[in-house]
């Protein structure tokens, strides 16, 4: 029941799981509870609702990415959302989930290590200093939005795209620098959340 559970969740964000997706989904989300939420990496309010605020709310952008996307860098990834999520439910693309604090990126290796994900890999530094270039990054809970732009775009490939989750509130008049493309992507399956923005460069 429980991985038809998780089956019906992400029918509706457009993503379809297999058995094996949906025991890796259950086994990070017991993590989430078990570790990142006592230490601190998840607010402890969300502890009932760790599925809707943090699993899928991370999935619903696994239909933006395409093959093109093969390397994606998750800033400031804290306790692997969205990056973890995404690479159990893209396997076909390569993670590297990046955060400067070494509590985090212990949990994160731990998570990825019990779960088995192949196609990640946690790097402990800043983003200031990653010296790789991608095709996507990802920023959910990092910075504002002109900051993670800021950030995203010198490691940026051409015609490289940042995915960053906004508050229901966004305004893409005022809440972005100049001389970048916007696109909002609302998720109708997730009445609660705010949208994704996708900021290329003009």
């Amino acid at each position: 029941m429980k991985h038809e559970a998780w089956t019906r969740s992400t029918d509706r964000l457009g993503v379809s799981l297999s058995p094996a997706q949906a025991t890796a989904l259950e086994v990070f989300e017991a993590l989430l509870a078990e570790r990142a939420v006592p230490l601190g990496m998840v607010a402890a309010g969300d502890l009932d609702n760790l599925r809707d605020r943090h699993i899928l709310d991370s999935i619903r952008a696994a239909p933006l990415l395409d093959g093109n996307d093969a390397d994606v860098a998750d800033l400031g990834s804290g306790a692997g959302l969205p990056g973890i999520p995404l690479a159990i439910v893209r396997p076909d693309l390569r993670f590297r989930l990046i955060d400067v604090r070494r509590r985090r990126v212990a949990f994160m290796e731990l998570a990825v290590e019990t779960i088995g994900l192949p196609n990640v890999v946690v790097e402990q530094r800043s983003v200031e200093t990653v010296a790789a270039t991608f095709p996507a990054c990802l920023a959910r809970a990092f910075a504002d939005p002109g900051k993670a732009w800021t950030l995203a775009e010198r490691i940026l490939r051409p015609g490289g795209r940042l995915l960053y989750w906004a508050g229901r509130r966004f305004d893409p008049g005022s809440e972005t620098a100049g001389g970048v493309r916007v696109s909002v992507c609302e998720t109708p399956g997730l009445a609660d959340a705010g949208p994704i923005v996708i900021m290329t460069r003009q």
